[in-house]
């Protein structure tokens, strides 16, 4: 992501602290735990920031990436932003483009043994109730200049006309009508050949500037810009005419596929911009040629992930300050708020705000006191399993402490599944084992015909008022066909009231089915 590529993970001196502060804030956990938020992390593949670590094997590349889902869920995380196209490479085997060097090494390497690692780590987050949003990066080519060690099939090397290089990189050029249909037919490979939840885009769209530089695009202005007197309206115009037309695609080819983007955290200042924010600083409007406000005003995407990647206390760019511009700026498009956990292990004086332990938490309960705010999404994943300042355990024992379901897109589906039906509870002892086993029957077909995509299971004790909107009763939560589960959690002396709900891919749910009462003798 944009400001900081490198990071060295390490455990800092404020981990109990923080530890202690996390457990000991109780006061507030249920009222701000919602049922339904979005919790997401993005896994940086360029460079091996966060998966896989260097010279690992395919099986260790794998027990790594399980460990890493497995973490996740602990913390609480309900979704996922896989990196599988860092620069116009691949981190999966149905596409066109080659092997990611940071996979094996070397460019146009595949797995061996073979595995398809977006397969997999579509099927591992699944199995543990997260999404899989895939991460692509759509105009970096190369992440450096060691252009000989490209693929012979790499695009540069093949259509060498549609790149300039800027800051040692080689970029797309927006302009040119063949880029963009290029990039969409490269994503629509992955919506139509993989079962991800989502299509992610950061923010590098045109490049971030660099004294110096210039981006040599005014051939291809000469020979496309016509009706366009400014070349920087033109440069907004290929990013919009993509973002449009990847959106009609994308939801052409599976209308419940989420679609989104993480742009820097300033679409514009004031200064520049009546409609800005009261900040001063780069901004993504006017250096990445990214109008995010108008892609949500539009409805082209369905969720904005602002990198709002300044503390609370910041003059040129207060977190308080983006986080309402950005929540006046959604257009009934969800809002998710990209949060700098890595900052936690800067050495610099930028960063000295998020040293303190109270700063992301603190930023947490500002967000979750803002209606217009449906979640997170933190960067990156070695900051939260490497618990950076603790911030991890401030998710797992306080607000992350009981599970979320995504919150629902109505505009790509409104229509619920029916309830599950013919449940049965039963209390099974095996070799001294006590567990409660419940089964069901798949719902009737929702009025939209939309099958079942999983289910919800819920539990209550004794005499406890049955109200499914508490996300602490939630037992378990499945993204599957399973038409079972076992509770081996009961314990001796209780009376346990289980509910089943269903949920359809965007996880909207059903009516909940009659409860069923077993007592544990």
């Amino acid at each position: 992501m944009n400001l900081h590529k490198y990071i060295l993970p390490f455990i800092l001196s404020i981990f109990i602290i923080q530890k202690v502060h996390a457990q000991a804030d109780t006061t507030k956990r249920y009222t701000i735990s919602p049922k339904r938020e979005f919790r997401g992390v993005w896994i940086a593949t360029v460079e091996n920031i966060d998966w896989p670590k260097k010279n690992e094997t395919a099986d260790e590349q794998k027990e790594q990436l399980v460990d890493i889902l497995d973490d996740h869920q602990e913390t609480g995380i309900n979704a996922v932003f896989f990196q599988v196209r860092p620069a116009a490479d691949a981190f999966y085997a149905k596409g066109s483009e080659p092997w990611s060097k940071w996979l094996n090494g070397k460019q146009g390497v595949a797995p061996n043994p073979f595995y398809d690692p977006l397969e997999f780590a579509i099927n591992e987050a699944h199995k543990r109730g997260i999404e899989l949003h895939a991460w692509f990066n759509p105009y970096r080519a190369t992440n450096d200049n060691k252009y000989y060690a490209l693929s012979p099939n790499h695009i540069t090397n093949l259509k060498p006309e549609w790149f300039f290089t800027y800051g040692g990189q080689k970029l797309f050029n927006p302009g040119i009508p063949e880029v963009r249909e290029y990039i969409i037919h490269i994503i629509l490979n992955v919506v139509d050949n993989y079962d991800v939840d989502g299509i992610h885009m950061d923010d590098y769209f045109y490049p971030y500037q660099i004294p110096g530089q210039t981006i040599h695009d005014a051939d291809t202005f000469a020979k496309y810009g016509a009706g366009y007197d400014d070349i920087k309206d033109w440069r907004r115009h290929n990013v919009d005419t993509l973002i449009q037309a990847l959106s009609d695609s994308i939801h052409k080819h599976k209308p419940h596929m989420k679609f989104g983007v993480s742009p820097f955290g300033i679409w514009a200042n004031q200064s520049q911009n009546p409609q800005g924010s009261a900040t001063s600083g780069g901004s993504s409007y006017y250096e990445n040629y990214a109008d995010a406000r108008k892609w949500m005003q539009k409805g082209w995407v369905d969720y904005v992930v602002p990198q709002i990647y300044w503390p609370r206390n910041s003059r040129a760019a207060n977190f308080d300050t983006l986080l309402n511009w950005w929540s006046d700026n959604t257009f009934n498009r969800h809002l998710y708020i990209g949060q700098a956990v890595y900052r936690v292990a800067e050495h610099s004086k930028a960063s000295i705000a998020f040293k303190n332990p109270s700063e992301l938490p603190n930023q947490m309960r500002d967000l979750r006191n803002n209606p217009r705010v449906q979640g997170s999404v933190f960067f990156s994943s070695n900051s939260l399993t490497d618990n950076f300042g603790g911030f991890a355990d401030s998710l797992k024992y306080n607000f992350y402490m009981h599970p979320a379901l995504p919150p629902v897109m109505l505009w790509l589906d409104s229509v619920p599944p029916n309830v599950p039906q013919n449940m049965v509870v039963k209390l099974v002892n095996n070799n001294g084992n006590e567990f409660v086993n419940l089964t069901w029957q798949t719902p009737l077909p929702a009025a939209d015909k939309e099958p079942v995509y999983g289910y919800v299971i819920y539990r209550f004790e004794g005499l406890e008022k049955i109200d499914i909107n508490k996300p602490d009763h939630i037992l378990h939560i499945a993204y599957d066909n399973a038409l079972s589960y076992q509770d081996k959690t009961v314990q001796r002396g209780k009376t346990y009231l289980y509910i089943i709900t269903a949920l359809d891919r965007l996880k909207n749910e059903s009516d909940r089915s009659p409860t069923i009462a077993v007592i544990i003798p």
